[in-house]
C-alpha cells in the first residue's frame, strides 16, 4: 500500500468528517434528530446531505427479517434509539412477502419517527412497480415519507439499463422526491462494482450502500474503483456486510454442510470459522471513508456490544488494515459469499 492509498484514506477522512459537504437538497420534512447520538458515538456527515449519522447504524436483517419475531425484533429497534442510533436501514424485501422488517421498524416509527433517519429500498426495476413498493413501505413504516429511498441490489449491467430505461425505476425515484415522499435517493449493491460505478456516473445519487469488509480486496473489490469514485462525488457512503453475516468472525460456527447445499448462501461452502474479532471487522470498515456502517443484530446484547465498539472507535493504521486483509484472505470467499451467489 503506497502513496495513492494514503491519499485516498486522507481524502475519505475529510469527506466523512463533513469537510466536503454541500447544502442539503431535502424537502420540507423535519430532519430527524436523536439527541443521544452525539454523546453515544462519533458522528460523520452523510455525504452532501449534511445529516450527521452515528458511525454505527441498525440494519434491517438478522432478527428484524425473521417472521413472527416481534418480541425480539421490536425491542432491538427500541433499544437502538435509546442508545443513540439515528439511522435505520430496511428494505421492501427483507422478511419475504410479509415484509417483516418494515413491519417491525414501523411499530417503533409510529411513536419515534423523528429520532431516526429512515431508509428503505425498492428491488423493482420499473416506475410503476417501484411506486407501488414505496406506497406499501410508507404504510408499513407508519410514515408519510422516507429520508432515503434506494435502488436495491444493483449488481449487473441489465439492472442499470432497466432502471434508467423509459418507464424504469429511476423515474419513480425522481417523482417520489419531487412529491416529498422521499428526501434523498440512493443506490445499493454487493455483487459487482462495475454496475454501481455506471449508475453513479449516470445520476448524482445522494448515497451509496456498498459491501466493504476486510476480505474485499481478494475478490471483485469495491474498494479499488467504486469507493474512490463515491468519495470523489461526495456521496454519503454506507458500509454493509461488515462481519459477512458472521462468516468473517472467529466466533462463527459454520452450519452443517448438508444445510449449506441448498441455502441462499449459493455456491460457497463454509467449513471453518472466520479469522477476525467483531472489533477488528468493524474497525476495519470504519477506517475506510464511510459515513456509517449498518449491521443487523440478533439480540439486544449484540446491539449493545456493537454500540460499545462504535463508542470506543479509533481509526486503524495502514499497517493494521493490511494485517487484517492478510488474515481475512484464508476465509475471503465465505466472507464475500454474496459475490459468488448464482444470480438468475
Amino acid at each position: 500500500m503506497g502513496q495513492p492509498r494514503r491519499d485516498f484514506l486522507k481524502l475519505g477522512g475529510l469527506a466523512a468528517a463533513g469537510m466536503l459537504s454541500q447544502p442539503s437538497r431535502a424537502g420540507a420534512a423535519v430532519v430527524p434528530d436523536n439527541p443521544l447520538t452525539a454523546h453515544a458515538m462519533p458522528t460523520r456527515n452523510l455525504g452532501r446531505t449534511g445529516y450527521k449519522t452515528g458511525i454505527f447504524s441498525l440494519g434491517g436483517q438478522a432478527a428484524l427479517e425473521r417472521g413472527n419475531n416481534e418480541s425480539v425484533a421490536v425491542p432491538i429497534v427500541e433499544r437502538a434509539l435509546d442508545l443513540g442510533v439515528n439511522y435505520i436501514d430496511t428494505s421492501s424485501i427483507y422478511g419475504g412477502p410479509e415484509r417483516w422488517s418494515e413491519r417491525y421498524v414501523g411499530q417503533v416509527m409510529k411513536r419515534r419517527r423523528g429520532e431516526a433517519f429512515l431508509a428503505s429500498k425498492t428491488k423493482e426495476r420499473t416506475r410503476d412497480a417501484s411506486l407501488r413498493m414505496l406506497e406499501k413501505s410508507l404504510a408499513l413504516l407508519n410514515t408519510d415519507h422516507l429520508d432515503l429511498w434506494q435502488l436495491h441490489d444493483v449488481g449487473e449491467p441489465q439492472d442499470v439499463e432497466a432502471i434508467f430505461a423509459k418507464g424504469g425505476a429511476m423515474e419513480a425515484l425522481l417523482e417520489a422526491r419531487e412529491q416529498k415522499m422521499v428526501r434523498y435517493l440512493g443506490v445499493t449493491g454487493h455483487f459487482r462494482p462495475e454496475p454501481l460505478v455506471d449508475a453513479i456516473r449516470r445520476h448524482p445519487f445522494d448515497t451509496i450502500l456498498m459491501a466493504v469488509n476486510a476480505a474485499d480486496k481478494h475478490h471483485f473489490s469495491f474498494m479499488d474503483t467504486l469507493l474512490p469514485l463515491a468519495v470523489e462525488k461526495q456521496m454519503g457512503i454506507v458500509g454493509m456486510k461488515v462481519p459477512a453475516r458472521g462468516r468473517l468472525l472467529q466466533t462463527w460456527n459454520p452450519p452443517p454442510l448438508e444445510n449449506q447445499q441448498h441455502s441462499w448462501e449459493g455456491a460457497v461452502i463454509a467449513k471453518t470459522p472466520g479469522t477476525l474479532s467483531m472489533r477488528e471487522a468493524m474497525y476495519y470498515s470504519l477506517s475506510l471513508p464511510v459515513s456509517t456502517v449498518i449491521i443487523g443484530c440478533d439480540t439486544v446484547q449484540q446491539l449493545e456490544e456493537n454500540l460499545a465498539l462504535a463508542r470506543d472507535f479509533t481509526p486503524l493504521t495502514e499497517q493494521q488494515m493490511a494485517s487484517l486483509e492478510q488474515r481475512a484472505e484464508a476465509v475471503s470467499k465465505q466472507a464475500l459469499f454474496f459475490r459468488f451467489v448464482t444470480r438468475g
